[in-house]
C-alpha cells in the first residue's frame, strides 16, 4: 500500500484492485440490462443525450492525449445527473407494484389514469444534499405521486427551494447526511412511504441497485458517443464518490463494456468525507465509515458511509482513491469555466468539478511525479471526466468562480 500526502490531496493505492471479470457483480450492468433501463428513460419527452465534449486544447496543455467530459448540467432540465437514477427507480417500483415488466411500460403509460387509479397516491421519501432529492421529487410529481425530502445540516437554501418547487414537502435537518438517511428510513417504515435512496445497506438493496442502473446509462451514452466520433476508449476514468453509487455504476458498466482493455478507475472524494480513501487505507480493506460534520463545498459528496454494493465494485475495480480539499474542486470549477481557445465552456458545480481540478493539479501543480506514475497517467493517457452538476446553487458558484471563495 502506498499513501501519498500533500497539502491539497492525499492518494492511496487500493491493495485489493483487480481487473478480473466478476460475473456476480457485473451481471446487473451488462449491456442487455442497461439497454432496458436506457430505453425506459428515453420514453420521457424531456429526455435528450447530454453532450460529451472533447477538450483538445486543455489536453495539450496538460500533456495528455485526450480529455473528454460528459456535461450533465443539461439532464432533463434539472442541472444534474441524479434524476437518471431517480426516474428509473421510481418507475421500476411502480412497475413492481403493478406486477408489470418495466420494459413493457413507458413514462406516459405510468402517467395514465388507468395505472394511477390502480396504484393510488403514493409517497416517496429520500435524504439528499439537493440533486438526488430534486430528481426524486420531480419523478414523483411527474407520475402523480407525493414526495418528502430531507436535507442534512448546512444544505443550500437555493437547493431546498428547488426541491420544494418540484412539489415536495422538504426541509433541512440538524443531522449529517448519513443520519438524515436513517431518519428517512424510520419515517418510511412508520408511515408506509417508499424510500428512494442511492445508498444501500443490509436489507435495502433492490432500490439502490435500480438507481445505480439508472446512472449506468450515462456510461452507455459515453461509449456510444465515443464510437460515433471515431474516438478511442478512455484509459483513465476519474469518478466522484459520495456513497459511491455513481462511481460504482459507471465503473461496472465500463468494465463489462471494455473487457479486453479496461480503463483505470480513480475514485475522487472530499477530504472531509473520504470513506473510500479510508477504506482503501485500512489494513483489511474493509468498508470504513466517516462520521461527524462534513464541512465541504462538495455537498453532493458529503457522505460518510459507502453503499455496500458500490463498495464491492470499487474495492475490486478502483485503482485507488484521492482525498481532496475544497481548493481542488474550486480549481476545477474555474478551469471548466475559462476554457482554452476553442474548447467549450462547462459550467460545473462544486461536486462536478473536483475530478478536473485533480487532473489539473496532478499534471501542473504537484511536486510529486510519483503519483502520476502510480496511476499510469502520462502523455498517452485518454481521460474521461463527468461533470455531474451545473451551478445548482448559482450564488455560491459565482462566489467561488468570480470571487475566489474557498473555505480551506
Amino acid at each position: 500500500m502506498q499513501k501519498t500526502v500533500q497539502t491539497d490531496i492525499k492518494w492511496i493505492n487500493n491493495n485489493y484492485y483487480s481487473i478480473e471479470y466478476n460475473d456476480e457483480e457485473l451481471s446487473f450492468f451488462q449491456e442487455k440490462e442497461i439497454e432496458k433501463v436506457h430505453e425506459f428513460q428515453k420514453t420521457h419527452s424531456s429526455y435528450s443525450e447530454t453532450p460529451l465534449y472533447n477538450l483538445k486544447n486543455l489536453a495539450e496543455h496538460l500533456n495528455v492525449a485526450d480529455i473528454r467530459v460528459k456535461d450533465e448540467s443539461y439532464r432533463f432540465g434539472l442541472n444534474a445527473f441524479k434524476v437518471m437514477g431517480g426516474i428509473y427507480a421510481v418507475a421500476k417500483y411502480l412497475a413492481y407494484r403493478l406486477g408489470e415488466n418495466i420494459e413493457n411500460l413507458s413514462f406516459k403509460a405510468l402517467q395514465s389514469s388507468t395505472y394511477r387509479e390502480k396504484l393510488g397516491e403514493l409517497t416517496f421519501i429520500s435524504a439528499t444534499d439537493g440533486n438526488h432529492g430534486r430528481g426524486v421529487a420531480w419523478a414523483a410529481r411527474e407520475l402523480g405521486h407525493k414526495s418528502v425530502i430531507y436535507m442534512p445540516k448546512g444544505s443550500s437554501l437555493h437547493r431546498l427551494n428547488a426541491i420544494r418547487n418540484e412539489g415536495a414537502v422538504a426541509d433541512i435537518t440538524e443531522l449529517n447526511y448519513d443520519d438524515s438517511v436513517r431518519m428517512c428510513a424510520d419515517l418510511a417504515n412508520d408511515n408506509g412511504w417508499i424510500m428512494i435512496q442511492d445508498t444501500a445497506w443490509e436489507g435495502y438493496e433492490h432500490i439502490p441497485l435500480w438507481i445505480m442502473q439508472g446512472y449506468a446509462s450515462m456510461a452507455k451514452e459515453v461509449v456510444e458517443q465515443i464510437k460515433a466520433e471515431g474516438g478511442q476508449h478512455p484509459t483513465h476514468i476519474f469518478l466522484q464518490a459520495g456513497v459511491g453509487s455513481f462511481a460504482g455504476a459507471i465503473a461496472a458498466y465500463m468494465r463489462q463494456n471494455y473487457k479486453s482493455n479496461p480503463p483505470i478507475i480513480i475514485v475522487v472524494e472530499p477530504d472531509k468525507a473520504d470513506c473510500y480513501y479510508q477504506s482503501f487505507a485500512s489494513k483489511e480493506g474493509n468498508r470504513e465509515i466517516v462520521t461527524g460534520e462534513m464541512n465541504t463545498i462538495m455537498a453532493g459528496l458529503a457522505c460518510g458511509e459507502p453503499n455496500i454494493r458500490a463498495f464491492r465494485l470499487l474495492r475490486q475495480y478502483a485503482k485507488g482513491s484521492f482525498s481532496c480539499n475544497d481548493n481542488i474542486t474550486a480549481l476545477g470549477m474555474r478551469v471548466y469555466g475559462n476554457p482554452l481557445k476553442s474548447d467549450p465552456r462547462v459550467v460545473s458545480g462544486e461536486s462536478g468539478a473536483v475530478t478536473l481540478g485533480l487532473l489539473y493539479y496532478l499534471r501542473k501543480m504537484t511536486n510529486d511525479p510519483q503519483i502520476c506514475q502510480d496511476i499510469l497517467l502520462d502523455s498517452n493517457s485518454r481521460v474521461l471526466l463527468i461533470s455531474t452538476e451545473g451551478d445548482t446553487d448559482p450564488l455560491h458558484y459565482q462566489k467561488v468562480v468570480w470571487e475566489g471563495y474557498c473555505p480551506n
